[in-house]
């Protein structure tokens, strides 16, 4: 059995591991120059040495007794420490958020800068093409991107599943790095709900990090939404006079600065169940199909695999 699945999130990895060490063959595809997507962590090179930056998801909670074991196998093996700033559950990657998605991408077979545009039924089973891969032909395939971008690859194949991605919306969010020549002058690491800023925290104060003054700053939904179509330098511009009017004191200079705009942020879904046409042998997963935490797009494609596993032999 050969099982191709679209986006190596933390979705579609947690599919295809389980389903791997059941002996299922698995391939992936991601659009994504390498792993993370919105785990990602962003390295900038300047003439004094490297900076690096979480700009997406700052941490995960572990809470479910699966995806703490698998979270607590990281930490042994160097990819994840707790982060107490966060909270008395949050963990993240080191010495990046995207530690994590490298460990769990590392023993599978990944196509990145692949972008999948067509799933087609060829025979019995599927073949996937798309932009920068050969066509490859699986007996089953799984879905495993945001709603937005798995209501296009499922409208052709199973209007059900389809529907329910279309209905399901993700919210925006603008993020801003920043490095700066001095440590900004507030004791605590972390910023939360802060007039316009949702987030903002000190990168280089997380497990595993080093390197100058280091700041992420996420903006709040209302903000992000209202602002979405501005240049990333006015977003920059905007969100660290924010940060400045919070602390009370102006900004040390800057050593490098840059924003990014995240369409797909995080998902309005809070409950909800992968999903498995048998008949298709096709399977979706997803946060939006389990809720907008790290942890429930691990489980929504962790139970996926499950549900394959007893219904394919």
């Amino acid at each position: 059995m050969r099982v191709a699945v679209i986006g190596a999130g933390i979705a579609g990895l947690a599919c295809a591991n389980r389903l791997a060490r059941s002996g299922y063959k698995t391939v992936l595809f991601d659009k994504g120059r390498g792993p993370g997507g919105r785990m990602s962590t962003r390295r900038v090179d300047l003439p004094d040495g490297r900076l690096h930056f979480d700009h997406g998801a700052q941490y995960l909670t572990a809470r479910d007794p699966d995806f703490t074991a698998m979270i607590e196998g990281l930490e042994r093996d160097g990819h994840a420490a707790r982060w107490d700033a966060a909270g008395a559950d949050a963990w993240v990657g080191t010495p990046g958020m995207n530690a994590i998605i490298k460990a769990l991408a590392q023993p599978r077979n990944v196509h990145w800068g692949a972008r999948v545009e067509q799933v087609e039924q060829s025979g019995t089973g599927w073949l996937i093409s798309g932009e920068g891969f050969d066509a490859q032909s699986c007996d089953a395939a799984i879905v495993a991107v945001p709603a937005e971008q798995a209501a296009s690859l499922l409208a052709p194949l199973d209007e059900q599943i389809a529907a329910q991605a279309r209905a399901t919306l993700s919210e925006p969010c603008w993020t801003v790095m920043a490095a700066f020549a001095a440590p900004l002058p507030i004791s605590d690491d972390v910023l939360r709900h802060r007039g316009d800023i949702a987030w903002a925290a000190r990168n280089a104060a997380k497990p595993g990090r080093y390197g100058p003054e280091t700041w992420v700053v996420q903006a709040n939904v209302p903000w992000s939404q209202a602002q979405l179509e501005r240049s990333g330098e006015e977003v920059t511009r905007l969100l660290l006079a924010a940060l400045a009017a919070e602390m009370g004191a102006p900004l040390p200079p800057l050593l490098y600065a840059a924003a990014h705009r995240w369409r797909y942020a995080r998902t309005t879904s809070r409950e909800a169940a992968p999903y498995w046409n048998p008949r298709l042998r096709l399977g979706v997963c997803g946060d939006w199909l389990g809720g907008a935490r790290i942890e429930a797009a691990w489980l929504s494609g962790h139970r996926l695999a499950g549900t394959i596993l007893t219904q394919i032999s």
